[in-house]
């Protein structure tokens, strides 16, 4: 698959501290160009946010942008959606029977020997970080960095996500050592989080980037 530059991730925990609705940071992504989502949630799943990522889903079918749910395998399937995977979560193979075989499946790594292994493994994409500090996780793991992400660029040949405190100052950076994309979390949503200023944080992040394709 090829991936957008810019890999937009919808936390509902950073959207419900900032009073945001997770369909209106959706629309407003999707509004200025973004080609991907996800939603992640490391919660309950209540009916409430089920109805609402229905909507986000609608929402990137009409606008031909893959959504993909973060962990849960039953939550991606009832939403026609990917599924993006970590090292706690099921393994890939058993993820992929479930899902079938054309939904894509991302699978997170941490360091070197996990992006090897990862070479059999049937996920569309990989993940690699922390890049850098990230207030996201509880427990992260030890920081990649930009150096050991392009030396170890080379150990796959899968599609690469860079994710973990990537901002607007260093995503340049990150996408020159190797990164097929950058997957960002709380640096596109303003603390002042509303369709317009979500919106015009996406505008920024294509200045800086340039197009999200």
């Amino acid at each position: 698959m090829i991936l957008p530059c810019l890999y937009p991730i919808l936390d509902t925990a950073l959207l419900d501290a900032r009073q945001c609705l997770l369909e209106t940071a959706a629309a407003a992504m999707l509004d200025v160009g973004a080609r991907i989502l996800q939603i992640r949630h490391k919660g309950h799943w209540t009916r409430i946010l089920f109805d609402q990522a229905t909507r986000v889903a609608r929402l990137c079918e009409q606008s031909a942008a893959p959504l993909i749910v973060n962990d849960r395998a039953d939550i991606a399937l009832l939403l026609g959606a990917g599924l993006h995977i970590g090292q706690n979560d099921i393994p890939p193979l058993d993820a992929r029977r479930l899902i079938g075989a054309a939904p894509i499946l991302g699978y997170s790594t941490h360091n070197a020997e996990q992006l090897v292994a990862a070479a059999g493994q049937p996920a569309s994409y990989l993940a690699l970080g922390p890049m850098f500090p990230t207030q996201s996780k509880i427990n992260p793991d030890p920081v990649v960095g930009v150096e050991h992400l392009r030396t170890w660029r080379h150990l796959t040949a899968r599609p690469l996500v860079a994710i973990g405190g990537i901002t607007r100052h260093n995503a340049q950076a990150v996408l020159e050592a190797g990164a097929d994309s950058v997957a960002v979390i709380g640096d596109l949503v303003p603390a002042d989080a509303s369709a317009a200023s979500i919106a015009e944080r996406m505008k920024d992040w294509q200045r800086t980037i340039g197009p999200h394709e």
